[in-house]
């Protein structure tokens, strides 16, 4: 396991899992556990979460993971980032996006107490294989958005989704048709689209540009309805953003940010 100082970029020697890489950073308080082993760090937690669940080397392939980051802003409240490498995503499978960030969920609330207030993912939209899925399903993440249509509606909340294609301006002009492609599904109502050059969170993602095309420059800001304010349902945001993403030709790491005002 690398420490927070030794992180680098990209996957682990020897990594199985070519086609990209998953990175998220979890945003706003954490009150730790009075019982909480600091030697059971993001890293740990994370890994063995993982393997309990049958997700790893399944779903994805162990990185990186720790409190701080070399390359954070720092006066972002960032809890806690973890990194892992994605083979391609095939056949009717999404992204395991919201799996990821249910394990990363797991993992901080065995370190304590955390209200989680922005999330950052770094979406490997290159690793979506379109043409092999089935017609019945060109955005399958449409095929579990009923579990949250089950959910209580006074857990609705209004949310800022900020995609950002890097150097690229490939996000921008492909955000009017991605609004229209969100009318498909109900856990995310799409109210408005900004391409206004701003950022809902202050600073820059705390990894390296080589993991993408950075840095931030090209975004489209939707904002809506989230069913609910959970990992899950962000982890099932961003694996349909991607989804949506790929339907419309996109091929490369897209940087998502999703918001509560």
């Amino acid at each position: 396991m690398a420490s927070d100082e030794e992180a680098r970029p990209g996957l682990a020697p020897g990594s199985r899992w070519p086609a990209g890489t998953l990175f998220a950073a979890l945003y706003g308080d954490l009150a730790p556990h009075p019982w909480w082993d600091p030697e059971h760090d993001p890293y740990f937690l994370f890994h063995e979460r993982s393997q309990a669940m049958g997700w790893l080397d399944d779903l994805w392939g162990m990185n990186d993971a720790g409190q701080d980051h070399p390359l954070r802003t720092p006066d972002a409240a960032l809890v806690a980032w973890f990194q892992v490498g994605v083979g391609p995503a095939s056949g009717d499978r999404p992204l395991p996006v919201q799996p990821f960030l249910r394990c990363a969920g797991d993992a901080v609330a065995r370190m304590g107490t955390v209200t989680v207030r922005a999330v950052q993912v770094l979406l490997p939209v290159q690793a979506i294989d379109g043409a092999s899925r089935p017609a019945y399903a060109p955005a399958p993440s449409l095929l579990t958005a009923g579990w949250f249509g089950s959910g209580d509606p006074r857990s609705r909340t209004v949310v800022r989704a900020a995609l950002d294609s890097g150097q690229s301006p490939s996000i921008p002009a492909a955000a009017p048709r991605m609004r229209e492609a969100m009318g498909r599904q109900e856990v995310f109502a799409c109210e408005s689209l900004s391409l206004a050059d701003h950022d809902p969170l202050t600073g820059r993602p705390p990894f390296d540009d080589r993991l993408w095309n950075g840095p931030p420059a090209h975004r489209a800001t939707f904002g809506g309805v989230l069913a609910e304010w959970s990992l899950d349902a962000v982890g099932w945001l961003a694996a349909f953003l991607a989804d949506v993403a790929a339907g419309h030709g996109i091929a490369t790491p897209l940087l998502l940010t999703v918001t509560r005002p």
